[in-house]
């Protein structure tokens, strides 16, 4: 019997049910793309090119876990130390061991990377014409760059901006597999290679070849087994130990999917419950009469399982695939963002979209549950009075839940009114998620609250079509903030988005601007300054102060509020003595000049706050290359964020990076002699810009972050708009009775359609007022902590491009369900069944 009814329910209300497909269905979609991006980063990645030959590759740990067993990327590359490579080669399984270090050069302003001839072992690379390189100015080009040249012709390769001039002696081609597209590549001789390479040509990467008969798997275990510090890499996984980058895009896919996935998967769940109780509320006539003739709540509650089960597990499988394809936009999108490279792999494995199907249907059970309960409880001769109507009425625990998360994100937004800098930031940018998810609770209150204070001059205007939606709206607040809520809920989360990284740019950029006093930048084009282009900038005429500044990434461990903590801090290298001439970081206590070697550190006041320190106290963390380090703070200063968080002396953190080279170099000039320095040093060959150009520190990174959480929330937002419609769509086809008794009563179609315009524009107008009250506090508890301003200084272009493209979307959704609610003839739909 109750099979019966639930073939006969999912049967008549198959334009209900889709509904809760379409929910159900772009929901598992939106997880599966998440989840796809989480895996990838466990063990998606880029296939090896130079390293395909070596069996097995050797390095240092490029990843640092935290005391709190969080895992950061390490930015620069690990050396191997001498004792491990020592070991390494005396193992009875490998065959050969060969090192390898790679060294950036510039080649008419493009970047080429250059290695000692030994390593072309590791490489599909043999000499093709010449011979190879024998003396320190010989050198051997690739079949990419022998186009550019030919055979005894001389080149000029700059190293950190100091030119050489190098003879062509041979072309290596490649041999096996494919050419190596992601850089041009020459090879020098060993000592040549070593004497340009930092840290005194130490191995980067070591490359084993193992003995006749031992699989690459084997001679990993043993190599791990006796050298347990080094890191292997066999097969595709050679790709991660030849890239940086690769390793990187790991962490940051699992970041990207990790930090979006909760946003995502709370909103996909409110949406998915949202629509299951318009379903339900719209077929409260069946289940009045259910209950009218005898069905007991269990029965109720088990045919709206039953078909919710039915209809959502259809959705979320249908979704899967589209899951999958939505991962792969992502990852484009990401690539073209520059966070991860072009020829990232993705993984693509079932446990995403078996985890995504499993969390849709269950959400969607108690969802259904939830929903279920009033017309499973209700009397039946109450509940045949209430089919009719859309009941207004909101509960007690909802009303509450709602109150008490609103007050809580309006206290969270309050937070930098009261702790002052960046660390304040957290409390409103969650408060945007508490408010939001109170709007949902409250929205027929809050939307019938609207009605009542601005529908009564629309009563009293003379248009029947502005006293029908005034009505209307007031009558069935309920329904109307059923297509409200979608809309606030997209542009409020939209705007915090778009805002939170307007006021983080604004301000560095501000901070960068004001803390540059030096006349000039320059750059060494693609490879960065050696300190042999810094000593020569220094030494130009008309130059008062040079200062040379090296940027890296590095991790500080602290204890935050009682527990152990980590954070990821941008760093510069900078020379102390000139830093007075060329740089003003805001210093509020302490003094640079007391910078020396690692063991001295400066903190911006954020970051000084964060880690709970002052002038005097020391504080542990590693390096981009993961050494160990314990400093004590000598200086704190207010501009962290236009010129990083950490700084350091240069010869200390260059000795930490993987090129040994500095960025730039902030060039002070003699009253009258700026014109003549610019001269000077483009005729040297530096590349010369105007302070003014000077990004602030890690502007490159917030770019690029930027891009991700626009991607990301393009992808939410079209989430989003698709429930906006899916739910505007359904709760005005419910309205096929009324707009036909409407009509019969001496409404013509045309009123009709003027009526649904009116409330279409009221729907408009609330959902954005909702949207900018849920955006506003934690905007402005944002700006104050960052900047110290309450007004944000937000995009206007891209804030007007989600309120407008989300209004557009409602509006046209309404216009179009309308419409279709409207095909029926009057009479007929009058006599229909519901």
């Amino acid at each position: 019997m109750v099979n019966t009814l639930i073939r006969a329910g999912i049967r008549q209300n198959k334009g209900t049910l889709i509904g809760v497909f379409v929910a159900v269905l772009t929901a598992t979609m939106l997880a599966t793309g998440l989840g796809v991006l989480i895996e990838s980063g466990s063990r998606g990645g880029v296939d090896p090119e130079r390293y395909a030959a070596a069996d097995v590759i050797v390095g240092g740990p490029q990843s640092f876990e935290t005391p709190e067993n969080a895992t950061y990327s390490l930015p620069e590359r690990v050396p191997l130390p001498a004792d491990e490579l020592d070991a390494i080669r005396s193992l009875p399984d490998a065959a050969r061991v060969v090192t390898d270090t790679t060294v950036p050069l510039s080649w008419d302003g493009s970047l080429i990377e250059a290695h000692g001839w030994s390593s072309a072992a590791l490489t599909p690379y043999e000499i093709s014409d010449g011979q190879t390189p024998r003396a320190a100015n010989e050198v051997v080009v690739d079949s990419n760059l022998a186009a550019r040249t030919e055979l005894g012709a001389t080149i000029t390769l700059a190293h950190g901006g100091i030119d050489g001039d190098y003879l062509v002696v041979g072309i290596a081609a490649v041999t096996s597999s494919d050419q190596p597209d992601r850089a041009a590549h020459v090879f020098l001789t060993d000592a040549t290679a070593s004497a340009l390479a930092p840290r005194g040509g130490a191995a980067e990467v070591v490359g084993v070849f193992a003995r006749e008969g031992i699989s690459p798997d084997d001679l990993a275990n043993e190599i791990r087994t006796q050298v347990p510090d080094a890191v292997t890499y066999t097969g595709y996984e050679r790709g991660a130990a030849e890239f940086l980058d690769a390793g990187a895009a790991r962490a940051t896919l699992v970041a990207i999917g990790s930090s979006f996935a909760g946003t995502a998967i709370l909103i996909a769940l409110f949406v998915v419950a949202s629509t299951l109780s318009l379903s339900i509320q719209r077929r409260r006539r069946d289940f009045a009469l259910m209950r009218a003739i005898g069905s007991t709540p269990l029965q109720i509650h088990r045919i709206i399982a039953q078909e919710v089960l039915l209809v959502a597990g259809a959705g979320a499988l249908v979704g899967v695939i589209p899951g999958f394809l939505l991962a792969v936009v992502m990852r484009f999108g990401f690539a073209q963002a520059g966070v991860i490279p072009l020829d990232f792999a993705l993984t693509f494995g079932p446990i995403p979209a078996l985890i995504a199907v499993v969390v849709m249907v269950v959400a969607s059970q108690l969802a259904a549950a939830v929903a279920a309960r009033r017309p499973a409880r209700i009397n039946p001769i109450e509940a045949l009075q209430e089919a009719s109507t859309t009941p207004s009425r909101v509960g007690r625990g909802r009303t509450i839940t709602g109150v008490i998360l609103g007050v809580i994100g309006l206290l969270a937004s309050a937070i930098p009114l009261f702790v002052p800098g960046t660390i304040a930031v957290a409390g409103p940018a969650a408060a945007a998620l508490f408010l939001i998810v109170a709007v949902g609770l409250l929205g027929p209150r809050l939307v019938r609250g609207a009605i009542t204070v601005f529908g009564g001059p629309l009563r009293h205007l003379k248009s029947p079509s502005a006293f029908l939606a005034a009505t209307n709206a007031r009558s069935n607040s309920r329904r109307l903030a059923a297509a409200i809520v979608p809309l606030a809920l997209g542009i409020g989360l939209g705007l915090v988005q778009v805002g939170t990284q307007s006021i983080v740019a604004a301000e560095a950029t501000t901070q960068s601007q004001a803390g540059v006093t030096a006349e000039l930048m320059v750059t060494g084009g693609a490879s960065g300054l050696s300190d042999d282009a810094v000593a020569a900038i220094a030494q130009t005429s008309g130059v008062s102060a040079a200062n040379p500044v090296a940027l890296s990434q590095m991790i500080y461990s602290f204890v935050q509020l009682g527990d152990p903590t980590s954070d990821q801090y941008p760093v510069q290298g900078i020379d102390p003595a000139a830093t007075a001439a060329t740089m003003d970081l805001g210093v509020v206590a302490g003094t640079l000049d007391a910078l020396t070697g690692t063991q001295t550190i400066a903190l911006s006041s954020d970051a000084a706050q964060a880690a709970g320190v002052g002038v005097g106290d020391t504080i542990s963390g590693h390096l981009g290359d993961g050494a160990e380090v314990t400093s004590t703070v000598v200086a704190i200063y207010t501009r962290g964020l236009g010129f990083g968080d950490v700084t350091m002396t240069n010869p200390a953190l260059l000795a930490h990076t993987t090129t040994g080279l500095n960025n730039y170099v902030l060039v002070g000039t003699e009253p009258g002699q700026q014109a003549h320095v610019q001269e000077t040093l483009d005729a040297a060959g530096f590349t010369v810009t105007n302070r003014s150009e000077l990004q602030a520190a890690g502007d490159g990174e917030r770019g690029a972050n930027s891009l991700v959480n626009l991607i990301a929330l393009a992808v939410i937002l079209g989430y989003i708009a698709i429930a906006v419609v899916n739910t505007l769509v359904m709760a005005t086809g419910e309205r096929r009775r009324e707009f036909a008794l409407m009509q019969l009563v001496g409404s013509t179609r045309r009123q009709v359609r003027a009526m649904m315009r009116t409330e279409s524009m009221m729907v408009v107008v609330l959902a954005v007022a909702l949207g900018v009250l849920v955006a506003g506090p934690p905007l402005i508890g944002i700006s104050y902590g960052i900047s110290g301003q309450l007004l944000p200084s937000i995009s206007l272009v891209e804030s007007v491009a989600i309120v407008g493209s989300l209004s557009i979307i409602g509006l046209i959704s309404l216009a179009v369900a309308t419409r279709a609610a409207m095909r029926s003839a009057p009479i007929v739909e009058i006599g229909s069944r519901q």
